[in-house]
């Protein structure tokens, strides 16, 4: 007897012992209870299944076995018997399988599950020959659609493909199975190089049955392998509309990024909001404000994310039609004002700073914070001009035409704000040396 059976023997005797000594039955669990769902046959049942389990649990299966088949053997539970075989099947014990089955049928197919045992031992001893004459035998008893698949796999490992096929069909006919036809159509792609086909059988199923993940999936998949990208995104919208996978989904914004189309990808993060982050970059690089301001807000509302109230800030304001409009100003700033606080991001104490200066909130204050920000990036061109602009306000036209010519020198002084600020700036020194003349 095997080693470590002896042992769950002696466990089992002294549990007996405790059992004797107080006078109670083991409480079986949920997978115990399941096995032995009918009346208990012999006083000490519950407590073989509990070690058979246990011993399953730790992958002991020939222990597993022994015991499992102790509880056949004491109680003739056919459940058992199965329970007994899987684990010799696990444990590699396949001569044994075969044995076992041979001695319970007498060569009859008495009880399909058993002989799949047997089946699934000779496939494992690579006997396939014996396998598929006892397969043929049990599909043409059963024609269930599981022993069609299990005679399928054998051909599958002869290579005999357009066999293998030939019985997936037929189990296909029965019911439509789609893990049949997800089995046909890896046959005809991979193996017959009929890929045209096994895209239409998946197609003709997902039409009619429904896009499930395990069809549509596998469609996703031969379009994408044939770059396809057309189909690879209509069936990727078909699965997403089914399952609401996020995964697909992001799958879906890929494609479209890489279409390059901005306002289907915007129209699907809108309707799926499945990525509301994504959604506001692109309302942002399409310069939609109207609808960049609200979900920042959103976005802060919900992550905490001091960023996103920058942003909600920046973009109430953009997408204000009166600029000048004392309520948002103030709520632009209040927000601002928050933020430089907690993020010393430049772009959000320039934005502070320039707002300040150019709607006359007070001059001075801003020109602080955008003196703070060329400590950091003393070479910006849009941070020198708000500098320059703040000089402007404050009538300095000398000071803030020397900083704007050295704006002209950098990357970013031939942008169209930059140009009317140093026209106005220029003005204004032609109007000082006008009045200076008279």
């Amino acid at each position: 007897m095997h080693s470590k059976f002896l042992i769950f023997i002696g466990l089992f005797f002294i549990s007996l012992l405790f059992i004797s000594c107080s006078q109670q039955e083991p409480t079986p669990n949920k997978t115990s209870k399941k096995l032995n769902a009918s009346k208990k046959t012999f006083p000490e049942e519950d407590v073989y299944i509990l070690f058979a389990l246990r011993a399953e649990q730790i992958q002991d299966n020939k222990s597993a076995s022994e015991l499992f088949s102790v509880l056949y053997e004491k109680s003739h539970k056919i459940n058992y018997l199965y329970r007994s075989l899987n684990n010799d099947i696990v444990a590699k014990e396949n001569q044994k399988v075969i044995d076992l089955v041979d001695e319970k049928t007498k060569a009859s197919i008495s009880d399909p599950k058993l002989i799949r045992f047997k089946i699934i031992a000779l496939i494992e001893m690579q006997k396939l020959d014996e396998a598929i004459v006892l397969s043929t035998e049990l599909v043409k008893k059963t024609e269930s659609i599981d022993d069609y698949i299990l005679l399928s796999d054998i051909y599958i490992k002869q290579r005999k493909y357009d066999i293998a096929l030939k019985y997936l069909e037929s189990a296909y006919v029965k019911d439509y199975n789609e893990n049949v036809l997800d089995k046909m159509s890896i046959i005809m792609y991979v193996n017959l190089h009929r890929k045209k086909d096994a895209i239409a059988q998946l197609e003709t199923h997902s039409r009619i049955k429904g896009c499930s993940k395990l069809i549509c999936g596998r469609l996703v998949g031969f379009y994408s392998n044939e770059n396809n990208i057309d189909g690879t995104l209509e069936t990727s919208l078909r699965l997403y509309n089914a399952t609401k996978d996020e995964e697909v989904a992001k799958n879906i914004i890929q494609i479209y990024g890489y279409k390059k189309n901005y306002v289907k990808m915007i129209s699907f993060l809108e309707k799926s909001k499945t990525d509301e982050e994504t959604l506001l970059q692109l309302y942002i690089y399409t310069k939609n404000y109207q609808k960049a301001f609200p979900l920042s807000d959103k976005l802060y509302s919900s992550s905490g994310d001091i960023a996103f109230l920058g942003q909600s800030a920046i973009y109430e304001y953009e997408s204000s039609r009166n600029k000048d409009d004392m309520t948002v100003l103030n709520s632009v700033v209040r927000k601002l004002e928050t933020v430089v606080k907690e993020d010393n991001s430049p772009i959000y104490k320039n934005y502070l700073g320039y707002v300040l200066i150019d709607h006359n909130l007070d001059v001075r204050k801003g020109m602080e914070y955008i003196k703070e920000v060329l400590t950091l990036e003393p070479n910006s061109a849009f941070y020198l001009d708000s500098l320059a602009w703040g000089y402007y306000k404050l009538d300095n036209c000398k000071k803030a035409k020397a900083i704007m010519d050295k704006v002209l020198t950098l990357e970013g002084g031939d942008d169209p704000e930059v140009r009317v600020h140093i026209n106005q700036i220029n003005d204004c020194l032609k109007n000082k040396k006008g009045a200076n003349e008279k």
